[in-house]
């Protein structure tokens, strides 16, 4: 379960963002206002940043702030998504099929660490 959302995580922050830049993502950005260099500069620079908090859930997968912090970001991107192009909530591979498994498996992670947190006190 905890590899699932570290994979999930470093994959969708390489292919859909760095590797070839989903047509989605431009959408995402470019609904914000943003001119199409600058959209593409911050969808990389997010690809580069879920790739890196992927290898910090990696290397922290013991930290309960962290894997919090996961879960109130997909809520807040699923969010953005809601207002932003509420449309993308019905295409394939959508916010709500790949964020809403990815938080509820987050909650469960976060119940087993505060299990085994609070065996050890």
């Amino acid at each position: 379960m905890v590899q699932i959302v570290i994979w999930v995580s470093i994959i969708h922050g390489f292919f859909p963002k760095l590797y070839h830049v989903a047509p989605l993502e431009k959408l995402m950005t470019g609904s914000a206002g943003f001119s199409a260099e600058v959209s593409d500069l911050i969808t990389r620079s997010a690809g580069v940043g879920e790739i890196i908090f992927g290898l910090c859930l990696f290397v922290f997968y013991k930290h309960k702030h962290l894997v919090a912090l996961n879960i109130l970001a997909l809520m807040r991107l699923l969010l953005a998504v809601v207002v932003m192009q509420p449309q993308l909530l019905i295409e394939a591979f959508n916010p709500v099929t790949t964020n809403l498994p990815l938080i509820g498996l987050s909650v469960i992670w976060l119940k087993e660490i505060k299990q085994l947190n609070n065996r050890y006190l």
